[in-house]
């Protein structure tokens, strides 16, 4: 069997290594030693897109945020759906994971940061949702391994109560957050509907028709206004 190369090594500002290695055709994202994502396994990422994207590629313009870079298959997706007139704003906190993405990554997902609707943001996509009001037709979440897991420390903030409340007044109304998540989550679940969401939670395989482990998708439409968001 042959070893794993190691292509390139950089740290998220929490300090957390994170590594991109290659074995073959299959290339790995380590985080602390431990698999954060593979090139084998990407089918409910394009299905994230998929179900974001399902009420958005029919409008004017529309404006999506997709918050995590990761290996591009999320950007692709949504990208593969969107009218020529869309714009795509990527929020990717690690400057090492866009320039994998502009070498090593590039190929896998077919080079979805040279389309000319995508804008690259190198900060928390926390911090595009504090200074956005009304700005997004759909916002997809694919940060770590969702609300739980990998993001129990600095990305927790993008989950909670005032998170959530800077998600809905960045998507326009009817607009759609999209979370990835690795495991099903009822607590995040009642959370979104306390922020005011109408939500509807989807399960898929990893890999769709070809089986994997089945991961979830949180969709939270943000409903009309309210009195209390006045």
């Amino acid at each position: 069997m042959k070893p794993w190369e190691l292509l390139g090594q950089t740290r998220a500002p929490d300090g957390t290594e994170l590594a991109l290695t290659r074995r073959g055709g299959e290339h790995v994202i380590l985080a602390g030693g431990r698999s954060l994502m593979s090139s084998r396994m990407h089918g409910s990422e394009e299905a994230l897109a998929a179900f974001a994207c399902r009420g958005v590629r029919t409008l004017e313009r529309p404006c999506i945020l997709v918050g995590g870079l990761g290996m591009g298959f999320t950007l692709r997706a949504t990208l593969d759906l969107l009218p020529p007139d869309a714009t795509v704003i990527v929020a990717e906190l690690v400057p090492g994971v866009v320039e994998w993405n502009r070498g090593p990554l590039g190929p896998l997902a077919g080079h979805p940061l040279k389309d000319r609707r995508v804008v690259v943001e190198v900060d928390d996509v926390a911090v595009t949702l504090r200074s956005s009001s009304r700005r997004f037709d759909a916002v997809l979440l694919d940060v770590d391994n969702g609300p739980a897991a990998f993001t129990a420390s600095h990305n927790t903030a993008l989950y909670d109560d005032r998170g959530l409340a800077a998600a809905r007044g960045a998507l326009t109304i009817g607009g759609v957050l999209a979370v990835w998540s690795a495991w099903e989550d009822r607590r995040f679940e009642q959370r979104l509907r306390y922020a005011g969401f109408t939500v509807v939670v989807e399960r898929v395989r990893g890999r769709l028709k070809k089986g994997g482990p089945r991961h979830t998708i949180f969709l939270a439409r943000n409903a009309l206004r309210t009195s209390s968001d006045t």
